[in-house]
């Protein structure tokens, strides 16, 4: 087993400031295994409900009688499969003694986040799960994380064959059965040709007209899938940043699929041999540096910078007062561009780091340097 010790740290600060955790991310991320392990550590009792097996259902016909009396650690796993269930979750974080620390686990879907926004405002502390990240396998790993991605039974697939044919099962099932039930009711054909689709655009700016023209449909359509995706966790909306500075910037936030071996998958690669000649390369490292930094600082304050001049930041962070850019270029050795020069003036940054896939740390300027994406990952993580 992969030791996630971050994760495991996430879940106790959840603790500290509410008495209620929710888990939240793409199916097969890792939420029940994590769970599971935070409970064979927790001090106290622990009591687990899945609401995908019918017998725990039963259980719950009287949630306020199944868990009114339960102390320790509860974990309720898939919980917006009943959302009858959270009222009573507002009742029980509102008790004075607390005798149990609620643990919720669900796959994105607009009950869910509504629920949560609505019936636990206040009462809960939020934790999203992505996959396997570079820190947690280590930087020897670095190439069967990329191509593979980070959901676990991809990564730990005995071969790449069957990796990828775990990826195209996950497609056909994420699609087919988990999106209509959470209330999606658009055709699965139709959801498939989208998300692939997206693959193609992986790493530009959004165009919604373009995309509409496309698949003959209005933009609010369009909006319509492209929001279902993201709130499944499946594509990442990064914003652009805009500020006044006399300069016309983009406004449209950059599409990127989160999970890189879906994005392999959907474009129909399936080995690191296959990846190195496809015309995706260079986006596909781009969104894989994205979602590792990510991983560490998180995505409330992240963006993309661009001007309609064509000056662009792949990555721009906001962090602990200053601002950080993060450059993306998948070469043997980058020089500075002109674009960076813009950046590093326009926006006033405090340091840009170029990340490519080369091993030898080095630097342009003083305030501009080449690294490999483990060193930017322990630069960023100690700012």
């Amino acid at each position: 087993m992969i030791d996630r010790p971050n994760k495991l740290k996430a879940i106790r600060d959840g603790f500290d400031r509410a008495s209620i955790v929710s888990i939240t991310g793409l199916r097969q991320s890792g939420k029940t295994t994590i769970a599971k392990e935070f409970a064979s550590k927790f001090s106290g009792k622990s009591t687990h409900f899945d609401l995908e097996d019918p017998r725990s259902l039963a259980r719950l016909t009287e949630p306020m009688t199944a868990l009114e009396g339960l102390s320790g650690l509860v974990v309720i796993d898939e919980v917006q499969r009943l959302p009858s269930l959270f009222p009573i979750l507002r009742v029980l974080a509102d008790r004075i003694d607390q005798p149990a620390k609620l643990l919720l686990l669900g796959s994105a879907s607009p009950v869910l986040i509504k629920e949560i926004s609505e019936s636990l405002a206040g009462r809960v502390a939020l934790f999203e799960m992505d996959g396997f990240n570079l820190q947690e396998i280590g930087a020897e790993n670095i190439k069967n994380l990329w191509s593979r991605g980070g959901l676990p039974p991809s990564y730990l697939g005995k071969s790449d064959t069957d990796s990828f044919r775990w990826r195209q099962d996950f497609i056909t099932l994420f699609i087919e059965r988990d999106l209509p039930q959470f209330g999606v009711t658009i055709p699965s054909a139709s959801m498939r040709r989208f998300w692939a689709m997206l693959a193609h655009y992986h790493g530009q700016t959004w165009n919604a007209s373009e995309l509409a023209k496309s698949f003959d449909v209005s933009q609010a359509v369009i909006r319509k899938k492209l929001d279902i995706l993201t709130g499944a966790f499946a594509i990442r909306q990064l914003p652009a940043w805009y500020e006044n500075m006399g300069k016309r910037t983009v406004k449209s936030p950059k599409i990127y699929l989160r999970d890189c071996g879906l994005l392999h998958a959907l474009l129909d690669v399936s080995s690191s041999e296959q990846l190195e000649s496809h015309p995706k390369l260079g986006s596909s490292w781009e969104g894989f540096c994205i979602e590792q930094i990510l991983s560490i600082t998180g995505s409330s304050n992240a963006y993309f910078w661009g001007t309609h001049a064509g000056a662009e930041l792949d990555l721009l962070l906001l962090r602990n007062g200053k601002r950080i850019g993060v450059e993306i270029k998948y070469s043997d050795a980058p020089s500075t561009t002109r674009s960076m020069r813009s950046a590093m003036e326009d926006l006033k940054l405090d340091h840009l780091y170029v990340a490519y896939p080369g091993k030898e740390d080095y630097t342009l300027d003083n305030k501009i340097s080449v690294m490999s994406l483990p060193s930017i990952l322990s630069r960023i993580e100690d700012l």
